[in-house]
């Protein structure tokens, strides 16, 4: 396992997946090692993915300090990590959360991005709001499924503000394009994968500036996917469409059945869709 050292000699670990050209991944969580992503669906076989484990997850150290969980702070983290690969340009794929250290990144250091790749990825650095009814609409989409009544009851909990732990479990099928024991094996090992300290810092005050970002990604002039999955309630098409809107020409496909994690919903499907648009 690869290390290398961050701005404040917090010692970082990234996973070399596969051969072909370097492809930087970006975990989600937020705060969770990059085990979760696998191989992507297989597309290990057709780039080399460099899966960086962000301070405190994974194989990473924990930093001295906590506050550097911060996303912002973590931006300089993935620059150090492309000085170490000896990358000039790197393309960038990021997963979830990952996509608002994403979108730091490409902020603070354009130059840098080649192509960049946003699956599902979360919209709180862009300020797009995603709603109740925004999330009622992907989940109406799985009424047929055995499990929908408690599953919906629960998010009908979540969007009044009344979520309590046991809500949050209860709509984890949501998640997948199939709640199989695949996926359920999925998301047990997430839970145990993520660094709860460094979640509850990720967002903290001062992380984001929408309004800045949002003019740095209007000025961005490398190709830009954004991958939703259609029943996805985290990342809704709605607000996927907008996000989409606030570059001068990013691409968006919405993978037909997928959830939150469309690799492993039809990883041939999303291996295809990226490996098109990096090609």
């Amino acid at each position: 396992m690869p290390t290398f050292s961050a701005y404040d000699g917090t010692e970082l670990a990234h996973h070399v997946l596969g051969d072909g050209p370097p492809l930087v991944c970006l975990p989600g969580g937020p705060m969770q090692a990059s085990a979760y992503l696998g191989d992507l669906g297989g597309l290990a076989a057709h780039r080399r993915l460099i899966m960086l484990d962000l301070r405190g997850t994974g194989g990473s150290a924990e930093p001295r300090d906590p506050g550097s969980y911060r996303c912002d702070r973590q931006v300089d983290d993935v620059e150090a990590l492309r000085e170490h690969l000896g990358l000039e340009r790197m393309d960038l794929l990021a997963h979830s959360a990952g996509a608002n250290l994403a979108a730091l990144y490409m902020a603070r250091h354009p130059e840098r991005v080649g192509r960049l790749v946003l699956v599902t990825p979360s919209v709180i650095a862009v300020g797009v709001p995603v709603t109740g009814d925004d999330r009622r609409a992907a989940a109406e989409l799985r009424r047929a499924e055995p499990w929908f009544p408690e599953a919906f009851a629960a998010l009908e909990t979540i969007v009044a503000g009344q979520a309590t732990p046991a809500s949050w479990q209860a709509i984890a099928p949501f998640y997948y394009g199939r709640w199989d024991e695949a996926a359920q094996a999925h998301r047990a090992a997430e839970d145990e994968q993520r660094n709860a300290e460094a979640a509850a810092a990720y967002a903290g005050e001062g992380a984001f500036d929408p309004a800045a970002t949002r003019a740095a990604l209007a000025r961005f002039g490398s190709p830009v996917l954004l991958l939703a999955g259609e029943v996805d309630l985290a990342a809704p098409r709605r607000a996927m469409a907008e996000f989409q809107g606030l570059f001068p020409g990013a691409e968006l496909v919405v993978q037909s059945g997928a959830g939150h994690f469309p690799w492993l919903d039809d990883g041939r499907r999303f291996v295809g869709i990226v490996t098109e648009f990096l090609r």
